[in-house]
C-alpha cells in the first residue's frame, strides 16, 4: 500500500505525464515535423515538461501570494511599473527556457563524461543510497538532497556577493527597491546561466534523479518567490530558525546591511542572511542577523549623491542585461576601472 507522499507522487506523475504527452503530440511534434526538427524530439519532450512545471508553479504561487500581498503589504508603492520587468524574468526562468538552452548545450558533454567514469568503474555519487533503506523512501531521499544543495547554495549566493566581477552580475538582483513575489527571478542571464550549470553538475554528481531534480527545483523556487512577497508575514522566533522567512531576507536586500562590506553591517564580511531555503548555514558561519530593523532596498550606488553614485541600473529588460555586463567587464581581473558616464571621475569605484 502506497504511503501518502509516494500515492501523491505517483497520481502527479500520471498527471503531469498525460499532460506533457498531449501537449508534445498535439502542439510541439507538429511543429518539429513541419521544420525538420523531429531529430531534437527528445529535447522537446523534456522541454514541455518543464514548461507545465513552471506554468503550474508560477500560477499557485501568484494564488496565494498575491492576496497576502494586497491584504498585508509591508509596503504601497503609487507606482508598480518597477515590478513589471520582474514578471517577465519570472516567465523566462520558470517556463524552463534557460534550463532547456543549458540542457541543449551541456548534455552531451555531460554524458560523454559519465560515460568516461563507468568505463573506469567510477559510479556518481548517489547520496540516498548511503543510508540503508532511504531510496525506499522518497521523502526523506528528497529532503537529504534539498539539504545538500541547500548548502551549496549558500556557498555559491556568498561567492556572488564576494567576487566583484561577479558581484556586479548579482546586483541585477539586488537593484529592484520593490520587493514582490515576483523580484526571486530578476537576475541577469549569464548569472542565471551559471548558476543553472553549476547546480545541475552538483546534482549528476552526488545522484539526484531527474524526477527528483525537477521536484527540488519547483518547491525551491516556490520558497523563495514567498521569501521576496511584500507582505507583513511572520515565521516567529522559531520558525525564522527554521526557514528563510520574508523578514530574514528583505535585509539580506537592505541598502547598508544585506550586501555590503564594513557599512553600519551587524552581518559578516560582505553582507548577511545568504542562506538560499535554511537559515542555519547562516547561523552556523556567523553570517545571520535576526535582529536589526527592515531597512530601505537595493544597491547603494543606485541612490544619488553624496550617499550613492547615482549609476543607472536599467528600468528595462535589455537595460538592465547590458548594464550588468559593461559593470562585470569593469571589473574583470585586468580591466581598466573607467567611470560610468553618469558619474563624474571622483565618483568612480
Amino acid at each position: 500500500m502506497l504511503n501518502p507522499f509516494d500515492w501523491i507522487s505517483h497520481t502527479t506523475s500520471l498527471l503531469v505525464g498525460e499532460a506533457q504527452t498531449w501537449v508534445f503530440v498535439t502542439l510541439v511534434q507538429p511543429v518539429l515535423y513541419h521544420f525538420h526538427l523531429m531529430v531534437d524530439d527528445d529535447f522537446a519532450y523534456d522541454g514541455v515538461l518543464w514548461f507545465l512545471a513552471g506554468l503550474l508553479q508560477i500560477a499557485l504561487v501568484y494564488a496565494v501570494l498575491r492576496p497576502l500581498e494586497a491584504l498585508r503589504p509591508l509596503e504601497v508603492w503609487p507606482d508598480r511599473r518597477a515590478v513589471r520587468v520582474d514578471v517577465l524574468y519570472t516567465f523566462i526562468n520558470r517556463l524552463g527556457l534557460i534550463n532547456l538552452v543549458l540542457f541543449f548545450t551541456l548534455q552531451p558533454a555531460f554524458d560523454s563524461l559519465q560515460e568516461w567514469f563507468r568505463l573506469r568503474g567510477i559510479d556518481n555519487l548517489n547520496l540516498d543510497a548511503l543510508w540503508p533503506g532511504v531510496t525506499d523512501r522518497p521523502l526523506v531521499s528528497f529532503l537529504i538532497y534539498l539539504v545538500v544543495l541547500d548548502f551549496a547554495g549558500y556557498w555559491y549566493h556568498r561567492a556572488q556577493h564576494q567576487i566583484q566581477w561577479w558581484w556586479e552580475l548579482h546586483a541585477v538582483h539586488h537593484s529592484q527597491r520593490q520587493l514582490s513575489l515576483w523580484a526571486d527571478d530578476r537576475n541577469h542571464v549569464l548569472d542565471d546561466v551559471l548558476m543553472a550549470a553549476f547546480f545541475a553538475a552538483l546534482a549528476l554528481i552526488i545522484g539526484v534523479p531527474p524526477s527528483q531534480f525537477v521536484a527540488l527545483s519547483l518547491v525551491s523556487g516556490a520558497l523563495q518567490s514567498l521569501q521576496h512577497a511584500n507582505t507583513r508575514l511572520s515565521f516567529g522566533w522559531l520558525g525564522e530558525r527554521l526557514l528563510v522567512s520574508p523578514r530574514f531576507h528583505r535585509l539580506h536586500h537592505a541598502i547598508g546591511y544585506g550586501h555590503e562590506l564594513g557599512h553600519q553591517n551587524n552581518a559578516r564580511l560582505y553582507g548577511c542572511n545568504f542562506g538560499v531555503l535554511l537559515p542555519w548555514w547562516d547561523v552556523l558561519f556567523r553570517s545571520a542577523d535576526f535582529t536589526t530593523p527592515l531597512q530601505p532596498t537595493g544597491v547603494r550606488a543606485q541612490l544619488p549623491g553624496p550617499e550613492g553614485q547615482g549609476e543607472d541600473y536599467g528600468r528595462g529588460f535589455w537595460a538592465q542585461q547590458w548594464l550588468g555586463l559593461v559593470r562585470m567587464a569593469r571589473h574583470l581581473p585586468g580591466a581598466q576601472r573607467t567611470p560610468p558616464a553618469n558619474r563624474t571621475p571622483n565618483q568612480a569605484v
